[in-house]
């Protein structure tokens, strides 16, 4: 069957037209203009949409702390607070205190890695790690104020280091209150101690009790109710803050404030989190973490009285410990100082001359 072919068009005239082609648009390209309102509504757009990103993508963090309400958690959630505020909610930090995360004893491994970015611990419950995380326990080797603050300036560059070698960034370190003895009959000297199942919440406290003749027992503080009441233990050696947190008085009947140590809680920042915050976010936690040294000094030295006070107002005695109570705890001081330049090697030594020169 012949297929019929299209003939040539003839003009008015008789001759052949030649056809022409249409040229085609391509399928991908506008087939009319842009109405220019659509145009400005598509930049508009954009322009919002660039604006707005910043303030939309958050960063959540989250700070794991072994301590139920006191004076170092409610400066951690100021720090927070300020953090938050002059990030304006770019950097949100979630508290989870009280051990109700991780455990004492898992926190500073947690921020190592990842787990958490951030948590707050007790130095010299890492003595086992290194003898400087616990030079601030040494019962009466920093046992005033003015002392505790040039032990604090005189550690800080070496427990800096020990931690950036772990993956760690130091962002503020605070003290607790004095120390005290807790008992539920009188002490005259450290004979009447002799005995006792003391808590022991560090390597160093354990050789006190050792040195005083009473048995160490490993005991954190969150388990001192129970462990008291089941005779676990009969003595124990911490801060009036502490006794308030755990309800000493239900337990106990006396308090010796002997100073002994004020060791320190240390925040620390997982670095690599840290390093991957925008400037800004980091300057601003930093500055956080500066208002936040200062003001737990001064809250600590606050809850040396006011939770003194309060120990008083529960029904305790609060006894002015012996003269020769006091001598016989010093001389036990000096030989855990030396004990621990002996761990901690020359620069326990360099460190120990450098913090004896600024006492004088």
């Amino acid at each position: 069957m012949l297929r019929r072919q299209a003939l040539p068009r003839l003009s008015g005239r008789g001759t052949v037209q030649p056809r022409i082609r249409r040229r085609q648009r391509h399928p991908c390209r506008e087939t009319k203009p842009m109405n220019r309102w659509t145009k400005w509504a598509g930049v508009l757009g954009l322009v919002v949409l660039c604006a707005t990103a910043p303030a939309l993508a958050q960063t959540k963090w989250v700070i794991a702390t072994p301590y139920a309400e006191n004076f170092h958690t409610a400066n951690i959630r100021l720090f927070i607070a300020e953090v938050e505020k002059a990030t304006g909610g770019r950097l949100a930090i979630q508290l989870h205190n009280n051990a109700s995360l991780l455990p004492m004893s898992q926190i500073k491994r947690g921020v190592q890695t990842g787990q958490v970015q951030l948590g707050e611990i007790l130095l010299s419950a890492y003595a086992n790690e290194d003898p400087f995380f616990e030079v601030d326990g040494v019962p009466f080797l920093a046992w005033t104020w003015p002392q505790a603050e040039a032990l604090n300036t005189a550690t800080e560059p070496y427990i800096r280091a020990r931690l950036e070698r772990q993956g760690l960034t130091l962002l503020y370190m605070v003290h607790w209150d004095a120390q005290g003895f807790y008992a539920k009959t009188e002490l005259r000297s450290v004979q009447d101690l002799r005995g006792t199942r003391f808590r022991a919440y560090n390597n160093v406290t354990g050789r006190m009790a050792e040195l005083m003749g009473a048995t160490p027992v490993t005991v954190q503080l969150a388990e001192v109710s129970q462990a008291f009441a089941t005779n676990v233990i009969t003595s124990m050696f911490t801060s009036a803050q502490s006794g308030v947190n755990v309800t000493a008085w239900d337990f106990t009947r006396y308090w010796y404030n002997v100073g002994g140590m004020r060791t320190r809680n240390a925040v620390v920042a997982n670095t690599r989190a840290l390093q991957a915050l925008d400037v800004p976010s980091r300057d601003a936690l930093l500055a956080a973490a500066a208002a936040a040294t200062t003001r737990g000094k001064d809250l600590a030295k606050q809850a040396e009285v006011v939770q003194s006070d309060r120990l008083r107002e529960k029904g305790m005695l609060l006894p002015t410990p012996s003269e020769q109570m006091m001598t016989e705890l010093k001389s036990i001081g000096e030989t855990l100082t030396a004990e621990w330049v002996q761990r901690a090697g020359p620069e326990g030594v360099q460190m120990l001359e450098k913090y004896r020169a600024a006492m004088q």
